[in-house]
């Protein structure tokens, strides 16, 4: 039996308008926002301006651009040495003062890995780690307040691009803002199958009485991320964006399932 929530869910969906005979999906209008449809806690993703979930912006507290630099650094600012031909000059070799942001590097290059979207976490993990010991604002307190507002921009950098890079979501859209292509993150999905089984999920999170409850569900959503994410591998390599584009949209409605479930566990 289907609970009043889904009654009212179809209920609404019957109201949309401008339905193809041979393709009942591709002309649905999307939703209208509403309470009963995206509830504060609920696994869809908030789609007003206000809740917008900006994965590649920058951590709070970042610092102004002013003193970022955007051409390459050729060399130290500090002691003249020559930067790297290869690799990123984030701090420098021979005194280790940190240098200027370079905001034409990209975070795939920051992390000396090529631009793939199949990577593995501990791989990022370890030059993450090596990088906050040459850039954290701590190491270098008693520098010039220069190096000191290079530093707090280079780990801020370093940590955002570490945040984007280790999760598949994240990971996706980077790759295709790289690749100039726009993803509204405020447009929603409006496959009534979806947004029923969001529903059902949601309820089942809810009223789950245990951990191993919560684990059950958590592994089935982890299934079904992992699937989209692997259609999102093949679309990308194919230059298919708009079925990239699809994928990611999917890809947002389990990744925040998955932290629902997180919380309440």
């Amino acid at each position: 039996m289907w609970s009043q929530r889904n009654r009212f869910l179809l209920s609404s969906l019957s109201h949309l308008r401008h339905v193809s005979s041979t393709s009942p999906l591709s002309h649905l209008r999307p939703l209208k926002p509403s309470p009963c449809l995206y509830p504060y806690n609920s696994f869809l993703p908030p789609i007003d301006s206000q809740g917008r979930n900006h994965l590649l912006d920058l951590p709070a507290g970042t610092i102004s651009r002013n003193l970022t630099s955007s051409n390459s650094c050729s060399s130290c600012w500090n002691c003249g040495t020559v930067g790297p031909k290869s690799g990123p000059f984030l701090a420098c070799g021979s005194c280790g003062a940190v240098q200027p942001v370079d905001t034409s590097v990209d975070y795939f290059h920051i992390f000396g890995i090529k631009k793939i979207y199949e990577i593995k976490e501990e791989d990022l993990e370890g030059i993450y780690k090596n990088w906050q010991k040459k850039l954290h604002p701590d190491l270098v307190h008693s520098k010039s307040e220069k190096e000191k507002a290079f530093a707090a921009e280079q780990s801020a950098r370093v940590i955002d691009a570490y945040r984007t890079l280790k999760k598949p979501l994240s990971r996706a859209l980077y790759l295709l803002k790289l690749e100039g292509v726009h993803v509204d993150e405020e447009k929603t999905v409006s496959d009534p199958e979806l947004l029923i089984e969001m529903m059902e999920m949601r309820e089942a999170v809810e009223d789950a009485k245990d951990s191993k409850s919560l684990y059950e569900i958590q592994s089935q959503v982890k299934k079904k991320l992992e699937a989209w994410s692997k259609s999102f591998k093949e679309a990308f390599y194919k230059r298919d964006f708009d079925s990239a584009i699809n994928c990611t949209q999917r890809m947002r409605y389990y990744d925040r399932a998955l932290e629902e479930i997180t919380k309440k566990l």
